[in-house]
């Protein structure tokens, strides 16, 4: 994906832990009204309009307040050592009379640092340093100038494309086998713990709440993790598995595709009721155009049975991926049917069969030039010939504009001499198509394609000579 993201109102506090993130005490019933009681106070969320660190925590000197979460405050920071911006997540921690309860919120932040220290992954954010200080616990992680997490493409009307959505839930799931291969479960995937960068990259971010399979606490008391993307073993405190953050990743992608949650209630007892017994409402039925294997893949994802669900991450990306492969062969074939359509209205392709046009397509690349942009460099040398699908350019010597080529025009006749350069520039007057041809490429065709294409290639060229023709480019 190379096009800059259409960043939503999410902002970076979202690396935070956020939104409707609950820790709910383990219950009989998914009816028990109890089941909102907060049970892990030791982890103090920030109050509005008090700063809960100074200037410098540790070594590094704070910079500003980037977001708030349930159980911590994000800052901008600087590392002076390495010369870096870091962000800080700080969890303010007070006193408890309950050593259970200061266990498990001891255990929520040591978890993170020294799980997450160890996994290192490209799509996994990287802890740089934890520590202890003046009352707080605190992360230092990466920070990612611009990025935004993907709960800003949750809405109908912001949804990203399909293949863009796979793209990214691929890459988490191949994130998620590496940890789970090391004994991590995230227990907290969701839209706002995937985290995209400028460059459209992801990183999967907050193992706040996460379960290691060696770790002294091997299950963190009550249900821990954000309601709506709970997997139904999760909302009965069962043992989990890795297959736990899978359905967990199948309920994101669902949002992702659709803009709707896969399950919505009045109540978080409701809620809860749905997620082990109800199954979502068809994909299809609310976006038809999405294609039917994808709505397979997440459904296994989801499946209520872990045993039915994709073994692991690999499995599911790569479930994934043959999705997207298909997408993009329907893609191509959609571009190269549009691309023929064109070609055969131009007055250069008059006299080419139709197999004669699929084999230049096959020759050539499709370029689209803005406004002002040179298309060819005077001076350059290159074994291209050019074909003007849309648009109309200028051809500039020393500056000076001395022709204009439009919409079946061609250019790049030096492509005959070997080595020798472009005497003119060829500069987009608008928005502007070119088929490029490469002669290389071309030389593999059928000798009826090439004699063809040299044909009115050169006839062209004549014509403006005979002409006086200006718009010769080269």
């Amino acid at each position: 994906m190379k096009r800059d993201p259409l960043h939503g109102s999410a902002r970076f506090d979202e690396i935070s832990s956020r939104g409707d993130q609950w820790l709910l005490p383990r219950r009989a019933s998914l009816e028990e009204p109890a089941i909102v009681t907060a049970t892990v106070p030791t982890l103090r969320g920030p109050m509005a309009g008090v700063p809960i660190i100074g200037e410098r925590i540790g070594k590094y000197d704070v910079i500003r307040e980037v977001g708030r979460g349930s159980t911590g405050t994000v800052y901008l920071s600087h590392d002076s050592y390495y010369g870096r911006d870091v962000a800080i997540k700080a969890y303010r921690v007070i006193g408890d009379d309950d050593p259970v309860r200061a266990k498990v919120a001891r255990k929520m932040f040591m978890s993170e640092a020294h799980m997450v220290g160890m996994l290192q992954h490209p799509n996994i954010m990287p802890i740089y340093d934890a520590g202890e200080e003046g009352g707080f616990y605190y992360i230092v992680t990466e920070f990612i100038h611009g990025a935004r997490t993907l709960a800003a493409y949750t809405r109908p009307d912001n949804l990203l494309p399909v293949d863009d959505v796979l793209a990214l839930t691929f890459k988490c799931a191949k994130a998620l086998h590496y940890a789970h291969s090391r004994g991590v479960i995230h227990r907290d995937i969701k839209p706002s713990n995937l985290m995209l960068t400028t460059d459209s990259d992801l990183r999967l971010i907050d193992f706040g709440i996460a379960l290691h399979a060696d770790a002294d606490i091997s299950r963190i008391e009550g249900i821990a993790g954000s309601p709506s993307y709970m997997s139904p073993e999760q909302v009965q405190s069962l043992e989990l598995t890795n297959r736990s953050d899978l359905y967990s990743l199948g309920a994101v992608m669902y949002e992702l595709l659709t803009g709707n949650r896969s399950f919505r209630a009045g109540s978080l007892a409701k809620l809860l009721h749905q997620i082990v017994y109800a199954t979502p409402a068809p994909m299809l039925g609310i976006r038809p155009d999405l294609p039917a294997d994808l709505e397979t893949v997440v459904a296994t994802a989801m499946d209520k049975d872990p045993e039915k669900r994709y073994a692991n991450g690999a499995q599911f990306a790569a479930a994934m991926a043959r999705v997207h492969a298909q997408l993009r062969a329907q893609s191509d074939r959609i571009d190269r049917q549009e691309h023929f359509a064109l070609l055969r209205r131009l007055k250069f392709f008059h006299d080419f069969s139709s197999a004669e046009i699929q084999e230049v397509l096959r020759s050539g690349s499709w370029d689209t030039h803005a406004r002002d942009d040179e298309i060819v460099r005077a001076g350059g040398i290159d074994d291209r010939f050019y074909v003007i699908v849309s648009g109309r350019c200028s051809v500039e010597r020393e500056g000076l504009k001395v022709g204009r080529l439009e919409a079946g025009d061609c250019f790049g006749e030096t492509s005959y001499l070997r080595g020798a350069k472009r005497q003119a520039a060829v500069v987009a007057d608008e928005e502007v198509t070119i088929l490029r041809v490469s002669a290389t490429l071309l030389e593999q065709a059928s000798s009826a394609c090439q004699l063809r294409f040299n044909k009115v290639f050169l006839r062209t060229l004549i014509s403006r000579l005979q002409g006086g023709d200006t718009r010769v480019a080269s």
